[in-house]
């Protein structure tokens, strides 16, 4: 069997020093995490997060900034991911769109406000991309470069 990491997209969204994150179920119950999830055939890092954010959250997202690209494993008998972390804005909110499978409502909180739910988080991810966010850690997304289906 060849060893390969799963990729992922998140999306650190920040509006009036509030972080825009939604309310999951998962295996070991409810958790809080960035707008997030894998990267699907034939598409690229850019699509999948602005199509993740849009069906978690019902926001449109542009992504301004890579804040960080990560390798993380919970443990030597879980799955590893590489995930690619964007910050950016979002507009045209649609409150009647149904939110994707397991995601139970979304929430605007601080900084303090994720620290002290860091035992809900659903990785130590989300509040570290927070903090590299609030840093100023941003990256040209002209550094991520596609090439599909190119014969």
């Amino acid at each position: 069997m060849v060893w390969k990491p799963h990729v992922t997209v998140a999306a650190v969204i920040e509006k009036d020093g509030r972080f825009l994150l939604v309310e999951e179920t998962t295996a070991r119950g409810l958790a809080f995490n960035q707008p997030a999830g894998h990267l699907e055939e034939g598409e690229d890092l850019i699509s999948a997060v602005k199509r993740e954010v849009w069906e978690e959250t019902a926001w449109q997202f542009e992504p301004e900034a890579l804040i960080a690209t990560q390798l993380w494993r919970r443990n030597p008998h879980m799955p590893s991911f590489v995930r690619f972390c964007f910050s950016g804005t979002v507009n045209n909110h649609n409150p009647e769109q149904a939110l994707d499978d397991g995601i139970i409502d979304t929430h605007w909180l601080s900084r303090n406000e994720i620290y002290a739910k860091r035992q809900q988080l659903r990785s130590p991810l989300v509040l570290t991309t927070v903090d590299e966010y609030l840093k100023g850690h941003r990256y040209p997304l002209s550094i991520l470069q596609s090439f599909i289906d190119l014969e």
